[in-house]
């Protein structure tokens, strides 16, 4: 079995308007989150976070996407340390964002998440199932929105 690397990347997806792209799991059940992924082997941050945007919503970052430079530790949930290998208990988690200047039509993976809204970037942070996503969309909406609007 090849474990999974425990470094992903957390992609906020907004528009200039504030609101924030949120998606439902389908495992675990009642999960909501940004663009996630998990870096493959070889993969940087910012290749990952192009590959997870097209695979979990269909869309392209045309060149967009901004690389904040920053980035979280937290614990691997008990459910999902058996896809790491032994020993390991940390993921590092590297934020980026894509501002959009108007909500898009998002093509869903029916494997990976079974439903999406658009909500104002408050409502967002408290639908946010981690608090590292909370702490993304709130950081980056209300305090990058700037930088991300370029």
């Amino acid at each position: 079995m090849r474990y999974k690397r425990p470094e992903s990347i957390l992609l906020v997806v907004y528009t200039q308007t504030a609101e924030v792209l949120m998606l439902k799991r389908t495992r675990p059940a009642q999960f909501w989150q940004s663009v996630t992924g998990s870096l493959e082997w070889g993969e940087t941050p910012r290749q990952s976070a192009e590959r997870e945007l097209r695979e979990e919503t269909g869309l392209d970052c045309g060149g967009r996407l901004v690389d904040f430079r920053h980035s979280v530790r937290f614990p691997i949930i008990h459910p999902w340390r058996t896809r790491y290998a032994p020993g390991e208990y940390y993921n590092r988690e590297h934020w980026f964002g894509l501002c959009l200047p108007a909500k898009r039509i998002v093509r869903l993976n029916p494997e990976e998440h079974s439903q999406l809204r658009w909500l104002p970037f408050c409502q967002a942070a408290l639908l946010a199932s981690s608090w590292t996503n909370r702490n993304a969309i709130l950081r980056i909406v209300s305090g990058f929105s700037q930088v991300g609007g370029q």
